[in-house]
């Protein structure tokens, strides 16, 4: 699937070919952190697939609890989180799908780090809701 993203100030903007099928949830305490919310969704595009087609995301590497080193891409300006990948010579980027235009096209299929899942962000379907605001 190909598809497209944009940080919030239009800085950044890329495409990429996805397998929608490989979307995923992570619930690790870094992507808590660095995502400012319960989880981080997301979906690997191989190197070769991805391309930015406008500015240079600004990068932050991170050691992730497993000892590797993890390139965090965002946008400079905004501050929108754009990817993360290997921090040398990445084979994947995992794309931050709050910045891929096709997002509700893309739902999750599984979940990660599920250890330090917040329990009541795991049961949001039965909170009130207005359409907007």
């Amino acid at each position: 699937m190909k598809i497209e993203g944009e940080c919030l100030c239009g800085k950044i903007a890329y495409e990429a070919h996805i397998d929608p099928a490989k979307a995923s949830i992570c619930n690790c305490t870094d992507c808590q952190t660095l995502s400012g919310s319960p989880f981080r969704a997301s979906v690997p595009a191989r190197a070769e697939e991805f391309h930015i087609r406008r500015g240079e995301p600004k990068i932050y590497i991170k050691t992730a609890e497993s000892g590797t080193k993890r390139a965090q891409g965002f946008c400079g300006d905004c501050g929108s989180p754009v990817y993360s990948s290997a921090a040398e010579d990445p084979a994947l980027y995992n794309l931050r799908l709050g910045m891929v235009k096709q997002r509700a096209q893309i739902p999750a299929h599984k979940q990660i780090w599920c250890n330090s899942a917040l329990e009541w962000a795991q049961h949001i379907g039965d909170l009130p809701g207005t359409p907007k605001g």
